[in-house]
């Protein structure tokens, strides 16, 4: 079978919760149609992050890869991702008492409200993060990388497995660091601040990459990349419009943690396609020999997005969520109108990421003829 070379091709997948199951389905369609795919440069980020390393440690083609991710995905639950910390709760909340009531010093630490460990001892069991080496040293990846938001110095700092001559590099408030990727690197990428605790690597404590990520596209274009796939989960008509829905009642807190959650997740990476078109629109106006001092060139993007409202499409399963986190999401409004976008984060359970994979794979489906000619066209 012909295998499809595209060694200036860069993966991009950002963050999104549970939303992620979509970017699989994409994936899906791809893959059955180009089993033999060659992506050498990978970049990932929070849950993005997760279905990067699956694929970059897989020992197999592009086809078998998908394949496999979807097998995950379509049984992975809530309880294989997180579980409140009710004990740390509890401990907290009596420590702030005590410290108010009988005027101690000191501060309350909350290490997130959701414990993140079933997700370390399920990513632990299914990635072999020594393929990823095994992979780089073949030639078949030139580059993975994940980032996360460091909480030392603010920086979003994006970790590099790749070959020895990949760059690094260093800009205002992120940088790129050279460094073999585990399970810690994935778990801090996708460690959302207040709902997951922290996670130390080296000497920094590591939160959640979308953070303060205003560049999601940057790692690729480092690493030489001159056509790069990039999978949205906002749908087309959220880009150009915004929902406007009649307002009867004061916003939730679900309400609200959605918007803010969207910010972190969603708007990053549609201002920064923006930025790299009007970069390539530039490029094209500059007659062909002229030396650019920033050493700019065009860059190859195509963005898939899902046809509907994932928020939308979760509403229905909120229900399904585990009892405690049921109760603690509408404690905070999150079974009203409108408070769908901050449950579809957090709804990892089939019921809701199947159906978002069948979404990706006919949206993929449907566009096939122009992701077809973006892999096969020249840079």
């Amino acid at each position: 079978m012909k295998t499809t070379s595209n060694s200036d091709l860069a993966l991009v997948l950002s963050g999104g919760g549970a939303r992620a199951a979509y970017q699989v389905g994409v994936l899906c369609a791809i893959g059955e149609r180009r089993p033999h795919l060659e992506i050498p440069i990978h970049t990932g980020v929070s849950a993005g992050a997760i279905n990067t390393v699956t694929l970059a440690a897989h020992p197999g083609s592009f086809g078998a890869a998908v394949r496999a991710v979807r097998k995950e995905w379509s049984r992975l639950t809530v309880e294989d991702v997180y579980r409140v910390r009710v004990s740390g709760l509890v401990r907290s909340g009596f420590r702030w008492v005590g410290q108010r009531f009988l005027h101690r010093k000191g501060s309350t630490v909350v290490r997130g409200l959701f414990d993140m460990e079933p997700l370390r001892a399920f990513l632990a069991q299914r990635v072999d993060f020594e393929r990823i080496e095994s992979n780089v040293a073949s030639g078949k990846l030139r580059a993975v990388t994940l980032s996360a938001a460091c909480y030392t110095s603010g920086e979003t700092v994006t970790f590099i497995h790749g070959a020895p001559d990949v760059p690094t590099w260093k800009r205002s408030q992120r940088r790129g660091v050279r460094g073999q990727l585990t399970v810690d690197h994935v778990i801090a990428s996708a460690a959302i601040p207040i709902l997951f605790p922290a996670v130390r690597i080296g000497n920094g404590f590591y939160g959640d990459g979308s953070v303060r990520q205003a560049a999601p596209l940057a790692p690729a274009v480092h690493l030489g990349a001159d056509r790069i796939l990039a999978i949205s989960m906002r749908a087309k008509w959220q880009v150009k419009q915004s929902r406007r829905e009649v307002v009867t009642h004061y916003p939730s807190a679900a309400q609200v943690m959605g918007l803010l959650f969207h910010s972190i997740f969603l708007d990053s990476l549609d201002s920064d396609a923006e930025r790299l078109e009007r970069i390539n629109n530039i490029l094209r106006g500059v007659p062909a020999g002229t030396q650019l001092v920033e050493q700019l060139r065009p860059i190859k993007i195509l963005v898939l997005r899902p046809s509907l409202d994932l928020g939308a499409l979760a509403r229905p399963h909120w229900r399904r969520l585990p009892p405690i986190i049921r109760s603690l999401v509408e404690s905070i409004g999150g079974q009203r109108e409108g408070a769908s976008d901050f449950i579809s984060y957090l709804l990892f359970d089939p019921a809701y990421t199947v159906p978002l994979m069948e979404l990706g794979y006919d949206d993929a489906t449907e566009r096939w003829d122009e992701i077809e000619e973006f892999l096969d066209g020249e840079p």
